[in-house]
């Protein structure tokens, strides 16, 4: 049987942590199964609880505008989350719920095989990276997926970058970097 079908099933009735009780559905990732580029980003806010699919609304937006400037259409990429559920009043996730749902990414990853993951916002990149650093001495330096070859870069949350403006430079230059590690691994 097909192991998509299945790992969406698995996430739709999932009631591995609380994050399960307040939610309209589940936010399983979205995009191309084949892609070479795989996004990364935190936990459904309550745009994507309506409907269903991660970054739609003004940081979706502006991920879809960083991803066009590196000449990549939304369609040509995979999205998903640290987590599967919205957590309430858009809290972070706590540890518990990303542990809770770290098996249904790292069965994503294996199924989508990226050549490269940008991984978007502290929670997520500190979540994907078994790390406490800041997202600030994340960013711009090439870290693996756990004890695969895949390459993973940090850059800022794009709800971060539409509060902060003088950031975006930097979200500019982590693209870029982004850009030169996909090219040289490929």
């Amino acid at each position: 049987s097909d192991p998509w079908r299945q790992l969406e099933q698995q996430v739709a009735h999932c009631t591995a942590c609380q994050l399960h009780e307040q939610r309209t559905q589940t936010v399983f990732g979205v995009g191309n199964r084949h892609a070479e580029w795989l996004v990364i980003g935190e936990a459904p806010g309550a745009e994507e609880d309506q409907q269903g699919e991660p970054f739609v609304g003004r940081a979706g937006q502006l991920l879809n505008a960083m991803l066009l400037a590196m000449g990549l259409l939304r369609e040509q990429v995979y999205i998903a989350n640290i987590v599967k559920c919205r957590p309430p009043q858009n809290r972070d996730p706590r540890p518990e719920e990303a542990a809770s749902c770290a098996g249904y990414l790292r069965r994503q990853i294996e199924l989508i095989q990226p050549k490269i993951i940008l991984v978007v916002g502290r929670i997520a990149a500190q979540n994907l990276l078994g790390t406490e650093e800041a997202i600030g001495k994340l960013r711009l330096i090439k870290h693996r997926y756990g004890t695969t070859q895949i390459p993973v870069v940090a850059t800022y949350h794009p709800a971060y970058l539409l509060r902060s403006p003088l950031e975006k430079r930097k979200g500019w230059q982590d693209l870029q970097f982004a850009y030169g590690v996909y090219k040289s691994a490929v």
